[in-house]
């Protein structure tokens, strides 16, 4: 197994073979949506560096259905009213962003249940799960993501979509610190810029699990499976 570790990549020792558990692995592929992805002027909170990753992480995905690893799409939902957001305590990101991007026009219309923004990109096949109603930057908080994957005996999962200074990290925080073995898949998220990309991901190596090629973790799924 190799890794990236403060961007560098690096042979694995013996001990980190845990993380390498095929039957209790689960993709979590974060807010791969019409709200972050779609190419129109209206596109309420957009990132556009992830549009870049749709086909990827649709290969990805795709060749982990074969391996029997079970993909979770998570998107992030809101009540139709804002009491979740911006018309409850309004998410820290609404004020701090724009103070960097300027404004975004459509902003309010982010994530609103109901709308175009909630749909897909990414192929969702019929057999993956989905988990919706994502209000804060961790798809754990205040969703059942965390009692899904214990239902389904997860140990170790793999995240790929966006953003990777964002929600990317949020998860890999979170996901740490409940328990679960973390791998990001360096090629499949997309964040602000580069330069927040290799921080986000230099911080993951040092202190909350793997960053690895999609190729190699595609790879060791199915050495698993050969094996």
């Amino acid at each position: 197994m190799e890794s990236y570790v403060y961007g560098v990549r690096r042979a694995l020792p013996p001990e980190f073979q845990e993380f390498n558990d095929l039957k209790h692995t689960a993709i979590l592929s974060i807010d791969m949506h019409q709200g972050h992805l779609a190419d129109t002027p209206d596109c309420p909170c957009p990132a556009p560096r992830g549009r870049e990753i749709i086909a990827p992480v649709d290969e990805f995905h795709a060749s982990a259905r074969k391996t029997g690893v079970p993909v979770i799409h998570i998107r992030s939902v809101l009540r139709k009213n804002g009491v979740d957001d911006i018309k409850g305590v309004k998410s820290a990101w609404r004020m701090t962003f724009p103070l960097h991007v300027g404004d975004i026009p459509n902003a309010d219309e982010h994530a609103i249940e109901g709308s175009r923004w909630t749909e897909f990109v990414t192929e969702v096949g019929p057999d993956d799960l989905v988990v919706s109603g994502k209000k804060r930057l961790s798809p754990f908080f205040a969703t059942d993501l965390d009692f899904l994957l214990r239902q389904m005996g997860t140990k170790v999962v793999v995240i790929d979509g966006g953003m990777t200074d964002c929600c990317i990290l949020n998860a890999a925080f979170d996901a740490s610190n409940l328990g679960y073995r973390v791998i990001v898949a360096r090629d499949l998220v997309r964040g602000t810029d580069e330069h927040l990309e290799d921080a986000a991901l230099a911080m993951v190596s040092l202190h909350l699990g793997l960053v690895m090629d999609a190729a190699d973790i595609d790879a060791m799924w199915r050495d698993g499976v050969a094996g």
